[in-house]
């Protein structure tokens, strides 16, 4: 069986995932979507443009035919060539530290972005190579360093000379980013060692659905199912993996015993904390009796916005790798006269963001009294950055922001409600509410721009703007419903 860098990093972002590529039923894996196709070509077009500068060279070799690409690889090491792009090194699992044969034979695939040749001493002459990787990423994550480590002990055994640093380029920094060998090899072994562990395991590792993680993944909708038909309480809002660990301790592994669970003998656990403890119980509770509760913990109520004579709500769709914000939405709602009015303030091309911002200033600032309601803390962190950039008066600015209400943020803070994510979309759909285009999606949107900018296709800013317009209108409707919930639950109960 062959393990690589890919392997490796995925058992670093779910323990299931690597078991399921290697042994899963590839019938049953989902269609790739738009963003990840996005992702991949984005991540291809930014290593040819880096390559695109360094004079390298790539083993010739016939498709699938792994010995006769490290055959070719090992060449051009011997030639000493200055930058070889994804050679091929294999080696065989129990050459690593010459450990005892499993019963199981693991060969290990290094393919890095670059071995970059460097000074020093190994069986090619008096040069040596080191491996480099090309991430996407802003940060030198984990993943990213202990592949970095994977590539250079699998290139430790073939050139004979363990090299002491690796490189890391990534895509918003100028400099490449030298990675600490002595540091990452061994915790690369450790995790290499558990992913071994894993892959021969009869079933892999349990389900845990972690949606910002799961949602690119292939195996998403087959993971899920399991989840969904197990109760399993990584579907319950607040259960990180950190926590669920914490529970497992306890024998806390369904919804029943959870709920019933008294908050003080969480409090004191790693991950938690009083508030914590309680709005975990209250949660289960919540799903377990399929109803809304108010938490111990909320806000006072004289916190809780109530309804204007005019309010906005207000929604952003965003370009990230062009660091644009390419469409204001707003809705007007004038309760007093019963109407609505709603705004797409869209830059066509992405040199209108200023146009944009100074549009939707115009706007809010004909109702200077209406909150502006929004869902999350995007659209304050966005208006914040755009007044920066385009140096707008401070005094233009902060009567606005001062009228930014998050409807989330008092939501969850207030209330549990019986739903698997406090995303607008299960929220809002919790409470009836459906988008005109079913799958329609703030990264389908990023997908849609980027392909409107390549086509000119308008019918793809028509779909982003009804998203956008949709995705107001769901915030109105929580931000309803939570006024009504507690003039409910304050006001009308009986006493």
């Amino acid at each position: 069986m062959l393990i690589n860098a890919d392997l490796l990093l995925q058992y670093q972002r779910c323990k299931r995932r690597p078991f399921l590529d290697s042994h899963g039923d590839k019938n049953q894996r989902d269609t790739p979507n738009e963003l990840l196709l996005k992702l991949q070509q984005d991540k291809i077009a930014y290593q040819k443009n880096i390559l695109a500068n360094l004079p390298y060279e790539q083993p010739e070799y016939p498709k699938g035919n792994l010995k006769a690409g490290q055959a070719a690889t090992l060449e051009l090491m011997r030639r000493g060539v200055d930058y070889i792009h994804r050679g091929i090194l294999l080696v065989n699992y129990d050459q690593w530290e010459d450990t005892e044969p499993h019963n199981q034979q693991y060969t290990l695939l290094s393919r890095p972005d670059l071995l970059v040749k460097h000074p020093g001493e190994s069986r090619f002459g008096d040069w040596m190579y080191v491996p480099a990787s090309m991430e996407m990423g802003k940060r030198p994550k984990q993943e990213y360093q202990v592949g970095v480590a994977f590539h250079a002990q699998v290139l430790a055994i073939v050139q004979g000379v363990a090299p002491q640093i690796g490189l890391l380029k990534l895509r918003t920094k100028e400099t490449t980013y030298a990675v600490d060998l002595l540091k990452w090899s061994p915790q690369m072994q450790l995790i290499l060692a558990e992913l071994i562990q894993s892959l021969q395991s009869p079933e892999g590792a349990e389900v845990f659905i972690s949606r910002q993680k799961c949602n690119l993944c292939h195996w998403y909708s087959k993971c899920y199912a399991i989840a969904q038909s197990e109760k399993h309480l990584s579907l319950l809002p607040g259960v990180s993996p950190l926590r669920y660990t914490q529970l497992q301790s306890l024998s806390l592994t369904t919804l029943e015993s959870l709920a019933s669970t008294s908050p003080s003998v969480l409090e004191n656990l790693p991950g938690f904390d009083t508030q914590v403890a309680h709005k975990l119980v209250i949660q289960a509770q919540s799903v377990l009796q399929n109803r809304p509760f108010i938490l111990p913990y909320t806000l006072p109520i004289e916190n809780i916005t109530f309804t204007a004579p005019i309010e906005i709500y207000f929604d952003i769709e965003a370009q990230p790798d062009l660091n644009l914000d390419y469409l204001l939405g707003v809705l007007v709602v004038n309760r007093q006269t019963n109407t609505e009015q709603f705004y797409s303030l869209l830059a066509t091309k992405p040199e209108d963001e200023g146009l944009v911002w100074q549009q939707f200033l115009d706007l809010v600032w004909q109702y200077p009294e209406a909150p502006i309601y929004h869902f999350c803390a995007y659209e304050l962190d966005t208006v914040k950055r755009l007044a920066k950039l385009y140096q707008t008066p401070y005094a233009s600015v902060r009567p606005v922001l001062n009228r930014f209400v998050d409807v989330y943020e008092q939501l969850t803070q207030s209330v549990a409600l019986p739903i698997e994510s406090y995303a607008l979309k299960a929220i809002a759909r919790w409470l009836g509410f459906e988008w005109r285009d079913k799958e329609a999606s703030g990264a389908k949107c990023i997908y849609w721009y980027d392909q409107w900018l390549e086509t000119g296709d308008r019918t793809l800013l028509e779909m982003i703007q009804r998203y956008n317009e949709d995705d107001c209108r769901a915030t109105r409707n929580v931000k309803d419903w939570l006024v009504k919930f507690f003039l409910e639950e304050y006001y009308l109960r009986p006493a």
